[in-house]
């Protein structure tokens, strides 16, 4: 019997991560609980079991139930009855079966009803789920959005909401407008205080929100009067059951067809302010997308996983000239780039998830006592660390997914194209990755800083202090090498002084980075395990290599005049220019 999580041992070596001995201590407290709660491990040991026993039914799930159901949930999709969302009858399935396996509130604490897992382990849960069917990982991964609740809301909020989303109740963040999807500084949707209610009241319409007909919603909106920018905005918590909100329209879209896409209108809708007025913006929005990116990592590898294992098998299959396409050079170069860039963007998905696991976890406990000066330089440590990756993660993972979707269809040939086969869905609902929850150019506005602060090249460069396999140690010194070229051609960017040409060039400088960077997290799992990570860590490397040296011979001829060669001459093109 299939199983998306023990069929990949993959995913369980990153569980042997160093870095979790330290975020299961940091995440149990020292295993306080051990005697107040049945489920709670005893010591570090028992944690790892028990992750591993959720995630065996995950992804017993995963295969046996959403996978199956994922065609049926494509062709019908989620369709709008009297001003509210219905689920494909099939999700209606997956919900209840992840349901009854107690697959909710992961990261929640225990008092509320939750599991009080790692993130690490949820995105795991993700990656899973993302493989059987991207668009139902949205639903159920939307229930990370209670982690910007529990970090921000008041006590009594808490106490209200979580234990609502641990029992599987459904969340949505409700952020984009009509004039304000990346820009979210225009949000207007207007927030005012009704002093009779003692309440708040939403009044506006919000546009492509994901999951847009759940039980809890988290709303941005414009709490003060006569302002134009992000200060002026603030979040707020909606519940369905108070009503005031309807669902104008469903979103016709080209992919991820179980996760619905609404246009809502809020009409004088009963809200609760989370936290404090004006930070929606500035803090809990910012806290929000950095999960979900994270998130969006973890569904871009699961597809990549799916996307990998429908070229395989097809290419074993499927016989031309005699053979099985699987013994072409141009079918086994696409299938070993794919399974390279698998590996590779897996691995930095969870070592971006275990930074996040720890100064989050340690911020977690700032709030019940004080921090020792060693705890708050390791928080200030992995703050910044998981800052930094967090938009590689979300980018390159992204771009992968579409590429091994890309790359599957290709190897199917026409038969990729039909309708009836796999491989078009997941073509189909790879699109979106790397445009929700900020495009890949957002991810690279996010990124550029840390390559020109030297963030990232201190990270290289301590990493290329690794000690790897012998027969490694060759592939090693050609990372060396693409870390020289890329510093040059960082310094030859900065020393242009060049604002324009500077944002010109970030793409190929944050690709650049992550190549590096990704080469040298597959060293490192390949010297852990040579069986399982070495050949892809030579594809990657030597593809890597290939467009670092292709992207420092770009840079490095490329002065400030060539730039008016690529814009797009328009009646206001001088005005641009000056």
């Amino acid at each position: 019997m299939a199983n998306f999580y023990s069929d990949h041992p993959e995913i369980q070596f990153q569980l042997e991560n160093p870095l979790m001995k330290r975020i299961v201590e940091l995440k149990e407290r020292n295993f306080v609980e051990k005697d107040k709660y049945a489920d709670a491990p005893v010591n570090y040991e028992d944690a790892i079991e028990n992750y591993k026993r959720i995630l065996e039914i995950m992804g017993d799930i995963s295969a046996n139930i959403i996978q199956p159901n994922s065609e049926s949930v494509d062709l019908e999709g989620p369709h709008l009855e009297n001003g509210r969302m219905k689920y494909a009858s099939k999700t209606y399935e997956n919900l209840d079966a992840t349901r009854k396996a107690g697959l909710w509130g992961v990261t929640m604490p225990r008092q509320y009803g939750g599991l009080n897992f790692p993130l690490t382990i949820f995105s795991m849960m993700s990656e899973v789920v993302g493989a059987a069917d991207a668009g139902f990982q949205n639903v159920w991964s939307l229930q990370s959005c209670i982690d910007t609740l529990y970090e921000f809301a008041s006590d009594e909020q808490r106490t209200k909401y979580i234990p609502r989303v641990c029992n599987g109740e459904t969340m949505s963040m409700d952020l984009t407008e009509p004039d304000a999807g990346s820009d979210l500084q225009r949000v207007m949707l207007k927030a005012t205080f009704d002093e009779k209610e003692n309440c708040w009241r939403l009044n506006g319409v919000k546009r492509f929100i994901t999951n847009g007909d759940s039980d809890i919603h988290l709303v941005l909106a414009r709490s003060e009067a006569g302002t134009h920018d992000g200060r002026g905005l603030s979040m707020f918590i909606y519940d369905k059951h108070n009503g005031g909100v309807t669902v104008r329209h469903i979103e016709n879209k080209l992919g991820i067809h179980g996760s619905p896409t609404c246009e809502l209108v809020f009409k004088n809708a009963k809200a609760e302010l989370c936290g404090s007025t004006r930070l929606g913006l500035i803090k809990y929005v910012m806290a929000l997308m950095n999960g979900a990116r994270l998130g969006i990592g973890a569904q871009s590898v699961g597809l990549q996983q799916e996307a990998y294992n429908l070229g395989l098998a097809y290419a074993k299959e499927r016989e031309q000239f005699g053979k099985a396409i699987i013994h072409f050079p141009a079918v086994y170069d696409m299938l070993s780039r794919m399974k390279a860039k698998l590996d590779g963007g897996r691995s930095l998905l969870y070592q971006t998830a275990r930074y996040v696991d720890i100064y989050k976890t340690l911020e977690d406990i700032s709030r019940s006592r004080k921090l020792t000066p060693e705890e708050r330089q390791e928080m200030k440590k992995y703050s910044r660390l998981a800052d930094a990756i967090t938009p590689l993660c979300k980018g390159m993972n992204s771009e992968y997914a579409n590429q091994a979707a890309y790359d599957a269809i290709s190897i199917h040939g026409g038969s990729g194209f039909i309708m009836e086969y796999e491989a078009q869905r997941l073509y189909r609902d790879s699109r979106i990755f790397s445009i929700y929850e900020g495009t890949t150019q957002l991810q690279v506005v996010a990124a550029i800083r840390y390559v020109t602060n030297g963030t990232y090249l201190k990270m290289i460069e301590e990493m290329l202090q690794h000690e790897v396999a012998e027969d490694l140690k060759p592939l090693q010194e050609r990372v060396k090498e693409m870390t020289a070229i890329y510093k040059q051609a960082v310094e030859y960017v900065k020393d242009a002084d060049n604002q324009e040409m500077h944002d010109f060039l970030a793409y190929r400088l944050c690709d650049m980075t992550g190549n590096i960077l990704v080469s040298l997290l597959l060293l490192d799992d390949a010297t852990r395990n040579e069986d399982l990570f070495a050949r892809s860590a030579k594809v990657f490397i030597f593809a890597a290599n290939e467009k670092v040296v292709g992207h420092a011979d770009y840079i490095q001829n490329f002065i400030a005049e060539d730039l008016k060669d690529f814009r797009v001459e328009t009646e206001d093109s001088e005005e641009l220019k000056k």
